[in-house]
């Protein structure tokens, strides 16, 4: 029964580090990266689409997003959700492609995205320790219910405090390491 409660936690805590690498490559660098328009969703054919379904994007320089539609009609619904989204990028229509220029960044725009790397990583370490609190709970429910001995319940919960540590770290790590990327000139 421990046994499936430890695999259970690896795979949610290994779930909240594989959300926080999705989070962290939306956030924009000075480096031109596909990834950043992944959040972005265009109004097509009256639903809700995300960019990746409608157009090829790619980045054939370090400072060049170019985002190319399948069909031309979605070049101004593209352009105009690009346009509004909070990437601070500004979209060059030439009618058969969108090219996105990456602006370098500001030291103050680099420290506001420090921040904003760093919330991410706390809600993420968060969720870690969310994830350990309910799956300790869950070990008490059956240790109370007479599936383990008191004796598991302790080595579980020890086991569940080892895998949280390690997740925590790989957090840690993570951020340490877009935080490297962010402050880079």
């Amino acid at each position: 029964m421990t046994e499936l409660v430890l695999e259970e936690t690896e795979e949610k805590m290994q779930q909240a580090c594989e959300s926080l690498k999705r989070e962290f490559s939306r956030v924009r660098t000075g480096k031109a990266s596909p990834a950043l328009l992944d959040g972005i969703r265009i109004e097509y054919y009256g639903s809700q689409m995300p960019l990746r379904q409608v157009a090829n994007i790619s980045a054939p320089e370090p400072r060049l997003l170019v985002v190319q539609p399948w069909d031309r009609t979605a070049l101004p619904a593209i352009e105009k959700a690009i346009s509004k989204s909070e990437l601070g990028l500004h979209p060059l229509n030439d009618g058969a492609v969108i090219r996105l220029p990456i602006p370098t960044l500001t030291e103050e725009r680099r420290k506001d995205l420090v921040k904003l790397v760093r919330k991410l990583s706390e809600d993420a370490r968060v969720s870690v320790r969310n994830i350990r609190r309910s799956e300790i709970e869950e070990m008490r429910k059956l240790e109370k219910a007479g599936d383990i001995t008191e004796d598991e319940l302790h080595k579980g919960t020890d086991k569940i405090q080892e895998i949280t540590d390690r997740h925590i770290s790989v957090v840690d790590d993570l951020l340490k390491a877009k935080e490297r990327e962010v402050m880079e000139v």
